[in-house]
């Protein structure tokens, strides 16, 4: 991924955050068959290894988890909000004429080590976790244990884990840092008008800084 100075963010605080809040990503691979692409929730557990540890699930009949061998290396993909940015929203757009169209967004690629867990005991945990955790903000959280046990385990049979240690985090958050801060803020300002609120949020957050600096 092409990253100019600017754009770049390499604090694994930041780009863990970033996948927490955004845990669905897109997992690359390259086995036996070629290239192939799978969009799977992420567990991260950012305290283990030398930079976290996601864990996912797929379908027993997705031919991802015989394609791969444990230890060949995956790219993850997170998206963490993007938008098109006129320039019109820029105010020294008015003065100088000088601003073209772009798109901002937030992306976090994590590049790692794939293990296959084709354990009952390790998809169990896990999909008691990512229950919980998704769960968490309703009314009525939905458990495991709201369903039959042996409907439980029928469903825990037709998945396989999957397993990737990182072995390298790399974040690309592109919203306009090399332009003036009113720039910043007023294609902010002009997204939450729109609705377009993650990414208008984070470019009143980044004017706001350069403000201070």
């Amino acid at each position: 991924m092409y990253i100019p100075a600017h754009f770049n963010e390499s604090r694994s605080e930041v780009l863990h955050a970033l996948i927490q809040e955004n845990p669905f990503g897109i997992l690359f691979t390259h086995g036996k068959n070629g290239p192939d692409a799978n969009h799977i929730p992420f567990e991260l557990k950012a305290g283990e290894g030398a930079h976290g540890v996601l864990s996912a699930h797929v379908a027993r009949a997705n031919p991802v988890w015989q394609d791969v061998a444990n230890g060949d290396e995956v790219l993850i993909v997170f998206r963490a909000g993007d938008a098109y940015i006129s320039p019109s929203w820029y105010p020294s757009k008015h003065e100088f004429h000088k601003q073209v169209p772009t798109w901002n967004y937030r992306v976090v690629h994590a590049y790692g080590r794939i293990t296959i867990h084709d354990d009952e005991r390790y998809v169990r945990g896990l999909v008691a976790r990512l229950t919980r955790t998704h769960e968490a903000s309703q009314p009525q959280p939905w458990k495991m244990t709201d369903s039959p046990s042996e409907y439980i385990d029928a469903m825990l049979k037709a998945i396989v884990g999957v397993e990737i240690e990182i072995t390298r985090l790399v974040g690309k958050i592109k919203l306009g840092q090399n332009k003036e801060e009113r720039d910043i803020r007023g294609a902010g300002e002009a997204l939450n008008e729109q609705g377009e609120n993650v990414i208008g949020d984070a470019m009143l957050a980044c004017a706001a800084a350069k403000a201070q600096a």
